[in-house]
C-alpha cells in the first residue's frame, strides 16, 4: 500500500483514466456546462448558517432552496438516488448493507445505468472524489477497490478515517497520512483543485462528485471527545452516550466550543404518548447523553467549517482557470440528522423535519442569482437537473423534475406532495421482522407523504403520524387519531396509496 505524501497530492500524480471503464465518446465542444456537485454527509439544513464562504459564493450568486428534503435519509439509499433519479422503492437500494443496500446491492443492480455512465456517453470527463456508497471495497462487495463503469476518474475513499484513511486512486489502493497535513477534507479538497487545473483546458465538459465524508461521525478520537462508556456484560463499549463525534481540523478545533446545543421544542420533548413505538418508548435525554451531543453538534460544525474551505478553494479554482460562468455548482446533504428532538439521542432514517430536510444551493448557467425558493426540492430532482444541463439521456425512467423549470419561472407550483420512505434496514442489515412493534429507539418500516402543509405516515405495524406544519411545525402533535382531522387523513392516505409506488412523472404531476 503506498502512502501518498503533500507533493504527490498538489501535483500532477492524479493523472486521470479516461476511458476506464470502456467509454470512447468524443469530446464535447464546450458549448455544455462543467457539473459539480459537492455532496456532505449527515449535515442538517440548518448548520448552512456556519458556512459564510458557501452562503456567499453559491447562495448569494443563485439559488437558495428553504424546503429541500431527501426522500429516505439515510447515507447509501439517498446517494443511489443521487445516481439514479429514483425513489428508493424503484431503485431498490433500502440500507446501507446486504442483503438490502449497500455498494453490493447498487452493482447488481445499476452499475451499467447511473448518473456518471449517462454523462460519459454524452461526452462528459466524469470524476469521483471523496465517499461513494457504503461498503465500497469491502468484503461484502468482494473488496473490490476496481473503478466502476462510467467514471473517467476515480478517488473514492475505502476506509474513511479522518486521518490515516485509504483510498482506491484510479483502481489502485492507497493511504492517506496519519498527520494533521493528510486531513482527509483537504486532500479531497486539494484533488479536486488539481482535477480542475488539469480538465479546464480542454474543451471536454467535465462532471466531478465532490464528497466529503462530514460531518459524520469518525476517527481518531480528539482529546475532548466524550469518554466511551463501560462495556456490559461483556460487549464492547460503545463510543460515548450519544454514538460519537466527527473529526473538525486542527485550525477549527474549539471554534464553536461556545455555540449551546440547540434545544427547539422538540428537543428532549416531554410528551411524546403519541409517537410510534419505537420514538414512544425512549426515555428522556441524560443530563451525560446532552452533554456528549453538545460535543459531537459543535464538532459537526466545527468540520463543516472544512467544507467551507473546500467550496472556497474550488470556486477559486474555477475562476483562476476561466471556468466559473460555465460550470454548475450544486451543494447538498445526502441526509439531516437528529440532535436530540423527540428524545431521539442522534441519528438519521426517521421521517422528523432535521432528519430529512438537507441543504440545497445551485449556481451557474441558466440559475437566477441571488434568491431563495420556497417549493420543495428533492433529491430526486438532482439527477434530472444534470441531466438537462449536460444534454444527456437517461437510461432509467426518473422520478423527479429538473431544476430548471423553476429557474425558468421561480413562481411556477413545482409538486404538491414528495414521498418520504424507510425499508427494513436502519444504519446496516434489516431487522428479523421489521413489522413488529419497535423498540426504544428504533423506527420499523414505513411510508409517508410530506405537502406542504404536512405530513402524514404509515407504518408496517400500522401505526400513523400525522402533523399540521402550518400549525405544529416542529411536530409536536400527532393528529392521525383527532376527529376533527379525519377528513385531512382520508384526502391524504388516498394520495399516499398512489404515490407510495409511483414511477416516473407519475411521482409528480
Amino acid at each position: 500500500m503506498k502512502r501518498l505524501g503533500l507533493i504527490p497530492l498538489l501535483a500532477g500524480c492524479l493523472v486521470g483514466v479516461a476511458g476506464a471503464s470502456g467509454a470512447t465518446a468524443a469530446p464535447a465542444a464546450q458549448s455544455r456546462p462543467n457539473i459539480v456537485v459537492i455532496e456532505t454527509d449527515d449535515q442538517t439544513q440548518a448548520s448552512l448558517a456556519y458556512m459564510p464562504k458557501t452562503r456567499a459564493l453559491l447562495g448569494a450568486q443563485g439559488v437558495t432552496f428553504d424546503n429541500s428534503f431527501v426522500s429516505y435519509s439515510l447515507c447509501c439509499p439517498s446517494r443511489s438516488t443521487f445516481l439514479t433519479g429514483q425513489y428508493a422503492h424503484n431503485h431498490g437500494v433500502l440500507g446501507n448493507a446486504p442483503p438490502v443496500g449497500g455498494w453490493a446491492v447498487f452493482r447488481a443492480k445499476h452499475a451499467t445505468n447511473n448518473l456518471a455512465v449517462w454523462l460519459q456517453k454524452a461526452g462528459y470527463y466524469t470524476a469521483l472524489i471523496g465517499k461513494f456508497l457504503n461498503g465500497y471495497g469491502g468484503k461484502q462487495a468482494g473488496n473490490d477497490v476496481s473503478v466502476p463503469p462510467g467514471w473517467s476518474e476515480w478517488h473514492a475513499g475505502v476506509d474513511l478515517s479522518y486521518l490515516g484513511g485509504t483510498m482506491s486512486d484510479n483502481g489502485k489502493l492507497d493511504q492517506l497520512p496519519a498527520t494533521e497535513a493528510g486531513y482527509q477534507t483537504d486532500v479531497w479538497s486539494r484533488m479536486a483543485q488539481d482535477l480542475i487545473a488539469r480538465r479546464a483546458p480542454s474543451s471536454q465538459p467535465f462532471f466531478l462528485w465532490l464528497t466529503p465524508h462530514v460531518p459524520h461521525t469518525g476517527g481518531p478520537r480528539d482529546p475532548d471527545d466524550p469518554a466511551a462508556m463501560p462495556a456490559a456484560n461483556g460487549r464492547r463499549a460503545k463510543q460515548n452516550a450519544t454514538g460519537g463525534t466527527t473529526r473538525p481540523p486542527a485550525r477549527y478545533r474549539n471554534r464553536f466550543a461556545n455555540v449551546p446545543l440547540p434545544t427547539p421544542p422538540p428537543f428532549n420533548e416531554t410528551d411524546v404518548s403519541d409517537k410510534p413505538a419505537g420514538v414512544r418508548n425512549l426515555p428522556l435525554l441524560t443530563p451525560a447523553q446532552i452533554a456528549d451531543l453538545r460535543e459531537a453538534y459543535q464538532q459537526a460544525l466545527e468540520a463543516d467549517l472544512g467544507v467551507d474551505d473546500m467550496v472556497a478553494a474550488v470556486v477559486a479554482r474555477l475562476q483562476a482557470a476561466g471556468e466559473l460562468d460555465s460550470t454548475l455548482i450544486v451543494f447538498t446533504s445526502d441526509n439531516g440528522f437528529m440532535y436530540g428532538e423527540h428524545r431521539i439521542p442522534k441519528g438519521k432514517v426517521v421521517l422528523y423535519e432535521p432528519s430529512i430536510r438537507v441543504p440545497l444551493l445551485v449556481r451557474g448557467p441558466g440559475v437566477p442569482k441571488g434568491i431563495h425558493l420556497a417549493q420543495m426540492a428533492a433529491n430526486v430532482d438532482l439527477a434530472p437537473t444534470i441531466v438537462e444541463a449536460a444534454g444527456a439521456k437517461p437510461g432509467l425512467t426518473v422520478d423527479g423534475r429538473s431544476l430548471f423549470t423553476l429557474f425558468r419561472n421561480p413562481k411556477s407550483s413545482w409538486r404538491t406532495g414528495l414521498v418520504i420512505e424507510r425499508g427494513p434496514a436502519g444504519n446496516g442489515r434489516p431487522r428479523r421482522n421489521p413489522n413488529r412493534p419497535a423498540a426504544a429507539g428504533r423506527s420499523q418500516v414505513f411510508v409517508a407523504l410530506r405537502t406542504p402543509q404536512y405530513l402524514y405516515a404509515q407504518y408496517a405495524d400500522g401505526e400513523q403520524e400525522l402533523y399540521d406544519l402550518a400549525r405544529d411545525p416542529y411536530e409536536l402533535a400527532n393528529k392521525a387519531s383527532d376527529p376533527a382531522y379525519a377528513q385531512v387523513r382520508s384526502t391524504l392516505a388516498t394520495r399516499l396509496a398512489a404515490l407510495k409506488t409511483c414511477a416516473g412523472a407519475a411521482c409528480w404531476r
